[in-house]
């Protein structure tokens, strides 16, 4: 497997596996997509990629209806996106994405999750060059009904760097800049991404002691419960001792 399976399966996002958290992060994805481009999504590629991604986290479509009306509306909330960069145990590095109407509040929270597990808030752009920001879309295999080899080569003239798949999922990664291109690409298609999402993939990664690999995933899952986070990226390497432990 490549480096964004191994990193999903590393990642351990709790945050995807608490409903709620999952139905509230998708809220706010859509409350940025229609201030952005309004609330049609046949015109709006951001908010037809939300539903995309509320569909395939099981989100009730009334939900996903009553985002888009309540972000439409006069009284609709006024989030705005903000990153957050800084070191965890071990120089593991973290970047924490916020989706926030309160940014006092929001930074607050991150640093004092960063102090309590004995990391550091660094400044916004020191770790640019340890992460790649990427398009990620994950793609049930059932419901590709084409020839493989004729479905790599149209994703690769949809901007495709890299397809990787298992006996249920394919992940095809893109290039930041042509993420738009191949979800366009696979309308063309008609075929449906269970997910297509803008990701940090760590180009290196740092070993832990398993005493560090604890503190950092305790930190990673008190960044997780808070609700103005969207995402938290790091470059911490996982043995598979360490996954099994978890």
């Amino acid at each position: 497997m490549g480096r964004a399976f191994e990193y999903r399966k590393a990642s351990k996002m709790a945050r995807w596996d608490k409903m709620a958290k999952t139905f509230s992060k998708i809220g706010k994805d859509i409350a940025l997509a229609v201030k952005a481009g309004g609330p049609d999504p046949d015109s709006n590629p951001a908010l037809r990629r939300c539903i995309q991604n509320a569909k395939g986290a099981n989100m009730p479509k009334d939900n996903v209806e009553r985002a888009i009306k309540k972000a439409s509306g006069a009284d609709a909330e006024n989030y705005e996106e903000i990153t957050y960069e800084g070191y965890g145990q071990g120089g593991v590095a973290f970047f924490v994405e916020c989706t926030t109407n309160n940014p006092t509040r929001t930074v607050a929270n991150v640093r004092a999750i960063f102090n309590k597990f004995d990391g550091n808030l660094g400044k916004n752009g020191e770790l640019a060059f340890i992460f790649d920001r990427k398009g990620i879309f994950s793609i049930e295999k059932s419901v590709i009904k084409m020839d493989w080899e004729e479905f790599e080569m149209e994703m690769i003239d949809g901007g495709a760097e890299d397809i990787e798949s298992d006996d249920e999922e394919v992940l095809v990664t893109t290039a930041f800049e042509d993420f738009g291109h191949l979800s366009h690409k696979l309308d063309e298609l008609r075929i449906e991404a269970k997910s297509g999402e803008l990701q940090r993939i760590p180009n290196n990664t740092k070993e832990v002691t398993d005493e560090q690999f604890k503190a950092n995933m305790k930190m990673l899952e008190r960044f997780e419960e808070d609700d103005d986070v969207q995402n938290v990226y790091h470059n911490m390497e996982i043995t598979d001792e360490q996954m099994e432990s978890l």
